[in-house]
């Protein structure tokens, strides 16, 4: 990367140092990105930090800004000093210049006395010099000539009411698309995606399609992307698509019988996107892929169902004029059993979303890995593949195996793929079809469109290998043309979640905030009209309410929990790993309540991490499972009604107790740690909206980092009622 400059700036401000409260200095660099969302050389961009002092003293030192060699750092340059009072935050800004077309690592550091207090690093590519113009619509795309067919899986998640999603991948500001967090069902966004993919020899989309639930009209999920996008776009003739049937939840999203798929999903298809134009058809045959043919099984009960269905698909088909239809159905892994399955099943080819690759493994790794799955695939002989290879994952939560390949190795990977689809026998898709993923997968970590770090280099390696003859060309990002944002619906959000960000981490404490090992505690004493709920611990925990009021409390306000909740954004102080105490008060006039929670941490597949309480079958119960569903305490005797009662779950690494009123219900035994858990916390239900919540009043909720004695539990069940 070359050498490293750093440049000290001075502040243009000094916050005063008093005030400080217990506890050091906790320096966060909360953001650390370029504004532009892809950087040029010869232009100067601005990169902004926004730095916190969570802690409970001040903290001061000096303020640098590392460049890699050929980027120049412009504004103040001298040593200055940043002080920041506890609570407090700021923005910093510099400007930086690229002399040429570079990858550059920036870092930002806060250090003092030797030590450093924070530091965050990105990479950023510097794309080549361009001087700006004004157009009045984007350039009309130059599709290049492939010697294969090319198509990218596509993600059309990213609507504009769902700014939820793009949160995993704000703590990778790396992953920034050059259209920013945008808004898909724009048709100008579908024109940008549809230059961009053809000039670079993708020919063709492969879009995820959800259904809303299954039986009846066809209803959808995440429609926009074809819906009010490509089919409303300028350059939509330039785009062939095909859609992948996101069957991927048994009894959700496939078809609730034979008759549902030949009545209702059938007809909706072929009317609306087989006979479109831009549908991707080989040889008059449209494709249909398949995320989850497996679980077809228990929607048409059983497997010689299925494959009828199929045959009976394609004769449909036909009798809408088509030569048939080409079925594809995914596949992971090695497994020929599985692979079997699916020919069983009646599936023309198999083909990739993403290889599984366990291990985090490093680049090349990752592609001897997947080339390795691709000529297992080929050597078991049972079902034909269409290749598919990726350039990354992470998951939506950076769990599990996690790897990149930069673009440099990516190429290499196709070049791998291209030859080995020569030796497959030409009348299969497969020696004529190469499948991308992901296109713009930016939660799970996989994509090729234009973005922060790598720019257009994933492109430019597709162009190099499948169009080496095309010659050169220019990559235009929306500012080079002065079109644009994309984003504003989002800004105008993220400034609002900003806003409120600031209220939850608000560091408050109220007397008994000192108990050794409190990480924090909901009183839900805030205003009546009031969405956040402060953390009293002076950690600076907060919530939000959703759909729940507040009454009046054992000690002043409570929680009304009758379907709403308070939700805790995810923290890692939340996972206590050894041991740890959670209690609170509660009143319900509603005795027998069989499945509701009332503080939880575990969710859907996350059951083997995480811990709750609440009630099963009337009576309280603690859980803090090992796997799916275990180490679950359930109380002797019965919730009581209409008063207030104290309950309490304890954990010392070893055993489980559980609480009421201060007498133990019981005991369990669980040997081991906690396993992290990347969730929120949960108050008063399941999950926000859940129809598992509890019908009553919460109060006082508290969460230790230890286990708290009997003695103790007697004495906070002593409460005043």
């Amino acid at each position: 990367m070359g050498t490293r400059l750093w440049g000290s700036i001075t502040l243009g401000i000094c916050l005063a140092l008093e005030g400080a409260g217990a506890g050091g200095p906790e320096v966060r660099i909360i953001r650390f990105e370029p504004e532009a969302n892809v950087c040029r050389a010869g232009r100067t961009e601005t990169v902004h930090a926004v730095i916190r002092n969570t802690g409970g003293a001040a903290a001061g030192g000096t303020l640098r800004l590392g460049v890699t060699e050929g980027v120049t750092v412009s504004g103040p340059q001298t040593s200055g000093v940043l002080a920041l009072a506890p609570d407090a935050q700021t923005n910093v800004a510099w400007t930086v210049t690229a002399a040429a077309a570079c990858d550059s690592v920036l870092s930002v550091a806060l250090e003092s006395g030797g030590k450093a207090w924070a530091r965050s690093d990105i990479r950023v590519r510097f794309l080549p010099a361009m001087a700006k113009r004004r157009l009045d619509y984007i350039p009309e795309p130059v599709p290049v000539k492939t010697e294969v067919l090319v198509g990218a899986h596509h993600c059309p998640l990213w609507e504009a009411d769902k700014f939820r999603l793009w949160d995993n991948v704000l703590k990778h500001p790396e992953r920034t698309p050059a259209l920013g967090f945008y808004a898909q069902e724009n048709p100008e966004v579908s024109d940008w995606e549809t230059k961009w993919a053809v000039e670079h020899g993708i020919s063709f989309f492969i879009y995820c399609w959800y259904r809303a639930s299954q039986g009846g009209a066809v209803k959808m999920r995440y429609g926009t992307a074809i819906h009010d996008a490509l089919f409303k776009s300028r350059f939509a003739d330039k785009m062939k698509f095909t859609i992948m049937w996101e069957n991927q939840s048994k009894g959700i999203a496939g078809v609730a019988d034979e008759r549902d798929l030949f009545e209702n999903l059938m007809p909706y298809w072929i009317e609306t996107y087989f006979k479109y134009p831009g549908y991707l058809k080989i040889d008059n045959r449209p494709l249909l892929f398949v995320y989850r043919p497996e679980f077809l099984i228990k929607d048409l009960g059983g497997v010689e169902k299925v494959r009828a269905a199929f045959g009976r698909m394609r004769q449909v088909c036909r009798d809408a004029g088509f030569g048939g239809l080409i079925l594809l159905g995914e596949y992971r892994g090695l497994d020929p059993k599985h692979l079997a399955l699916m020919k069983d099943l009646g599936l023309d080819y198999t083909f990739a979303y993403c290889w599984g690759i366990p291990g985090s493994p490093a680049p090349q790794q990752a592609i001897q890995a997947q080339m390795a799955s691709i000529r297992k695939t080929q050597e078991l002989g049972i079902l034909p593949q269409v290749v598919t290879v990726s350039q990354a994952w992470s998951g939506w939560r950076d769990e599990g195996s996690i790897w990149k390949i930069p673009p440099t190795d990516f190429e290499g990977l196709l070049r791998e793929a291209k030859a080995f689809i020569a030796t497959l026998p030409s009348d299969q898709l497969g020696s004529r079809m190469l499948l991308l993923d992901n296109w713009n997968e930016w939660g799970e970590g996989h994509y090729l469109a234009p973005y922060r770090e790598y720019g257009f280099g994933y492109l430019d390696a597709v162009r190099n290998v499948f169009a080496p003859d095309a010659g050169p060309h220019e990559d235009l990002l929306p500012e080079d043309i002065g079109l644009g944002p994309y984003d504003t619906a989002y800004r105008t959000y993220a400034a609002a979640e900003a806003r409120l960000n600031e209220r939850l981490t608000r560091r408050v404490r109220k007397p008994g905030a000192d108990d050794p090992g409190l990480i924090g505690w909901w009183a839900f004493d805030d205003p009546e009209d009031d969405r956040v709920t402060l953390d009293y611990s002076g950690h600076g925990l907060g919530g939000v309410l959703k759909n729940a009021g507040r009454a009046p409390g054992i000690d002043g306000r409570a929680l009304v929990c009758n379907g709403g909740s308070a939700m805790i954004a995810p923290d890692p102080s939340l996972s206590p790993s050894n041991a740890f105490t959670v209690a609170c008060w509660v009143k319900t006039d509603l005795a027998g309540q069989k499945h509701a929670w009332f503080i939880n941490r575990i969710f859907g597949g996350s059951t083997s991490s995480g811990f709750r309480l609440g009630l099963q079958d009337g009576r309280p119960c603690f859980g803090v499972p090992v796997t799916s569903f275990s180490h679950h305490l359930t109380g002797k005797a019965p919730l009581p009604t209409g008063h207030w009662v104290h309950l309490a779950g304890t954990f010392d690494g070893q055993t489980m107790r559980l609480y009421m009123d201060g007498e133990e219900q019981g005991a369990l035994a669980r040997p081991g740690p906690l396993q992290p858990n990347g969730r929120p916390l949960c108050l008063g239900n399941y999950d926000a909206g859940h129809a598992a919540h509890f019908t009553g009043l919460l109060d006082e909720v508290k969460l230790y980092s230890r286990a708290l004695s009997a003695d103790e539990v007697r004495g906070a069940a002593r409460h005043d009622r």
